[in-house]
């Protein structure tokens, strides 16, 4: 190999190794090569301005160091802002995001008038697909299907288990936020699907529901509500129509990675129950988004109390929350 050759050789890998762009900071770092080169007589007799030449020639093939500084690496902040970006999606009751949701609820000291026969547990398995109807709006669907665990309340007929009615709502909501705002309205349409009528009705019902979200940097909140009338059914002691409210207020705030903290109280009306007709419960949780492979999941936790409860129920609720995220 001729001295020019190996020099040239030198000098770019030197840049290889720098990383360095073609700046006033590479320039010199060719010339004091050039100088090394010199001294221990290894020019070849070439030129030094055609010795830096090279030496910048081949440091213009070499990625940018500033450039790969910037990329994001595997479980870098820009990838931890992903989940976070994830959490805030699944946070929006009307994101454009399938999401298959299971939502579980434990009511602690379950049973008639304070008196505690067990807890109560019911899992809410509420898938949500988005429906994109034009470029301008989305109708964002919603089931929920309850399945039900109840303690002994005898002599009050009981079931272990079994399904309650299932709920189905479709928001016609805009695919633009408008100042970080977006809002949602459809109807609601509960579904007798129960699996005895100690679960609820075995009555069609329907009504109205409607969303408000506002987006910021760090938070989503917003407001939920509907209300639902029985299509016919008795009433009174026994019968099997119904009428009932929903209003769920939630905040979230979101502390990057992927981490929130949380509130969302269902607070619920059953206008045609006697005696109180209303649950008004009070908490907060924390979550984050993980990984399973490559498949994202939001985990959640939270603990709410009833200030206002009916006359079955308890005080105390736990709210566990895993979230399938597509």
């Amino acid at each position: 190999m001729k001295p020019r050759s190996r020099i040239i050789l030198a000098l770019a890998a030197l840049t290889a190794v720098s990383g360095a762009p073609t700046s006033a900071a590479t320039q010199a770092e060719c010339n004091r090569e050039y100088a090394a080169r010199k001294a221990a007589g290894q020019t070849g007799g070439e030129r030094q301005a055609d010795l830096v030449k090279a030496c910048l020639a081949a440091a213009k093939l070499q990625p940018d160091a500033s450039a790969r500084a910037e990329a994001p690496a595997a479980g870098s902040a820009p990838a931890a802002d992903a989940d976070t970006n994830l959490a805030k999606q699944t946070e929006n009751p009307i994101a454009d995001l399938i999401s298959v949701p299971f939502d579980n609820y434990s009511t602690f000291n379950y049973g008639p008038n304070g008196q505690s026969r067990g807890t109560q547990n019911v899992l809410e398995i509420q898938p949500v697909i988005p429906v994109h109807l034009t470029p301008d709006w989305n109708l964002i669907t919603r089931t929920v299907i309850p399945v039900v665990w109840t303690p002994d309340l005898s002599p009050v007929p009981t079931v272990p288990v079994g399904i309650a009615p299932t709920d189905f709502s479709a928001f016609l909501t805009p695919t633009k936020e408008i100042n970080g705002f977006t809002v949602g309205a459809g109807p609601i349409v509960q579904i007798p699907t129960i699996t005895s009528s100690d679960l609820g009705s075995n009555v069609w019902g329907g009504g109205p529901t409607a969303v408000v979200v506002w987006t910021g940097d760090k938070i989503v909140a917003g407001a939920l509500a509907n209300t639902i009338w029985s299509f016919g059914g008795t009433k009174g002691p026994g019968g099997n129509s119904y009428n009932t409210s929903l209003f769920e207020p939630f905040f979230n705030y979101n502390f990057g990675q992927g981490w929130f903290a949380y509130t969302n109280p269902n607070i619920v009306a059953d206008w045609q129950t006697r005696g109180t007709k209303w649950t008004v419960p009070l908490g907060g949780g924390v979550g984050r988004v993980v990984h399973l492979g490559k498949l994202p999941i939001k985990l959640e936790a939270g603990l709410f109390y009833n200030v206002v409860q009916p006359t079955y129920g308890g005080r105390w609720v736990l709210n566990t929350d895993l979230t399938l995220i597509f």
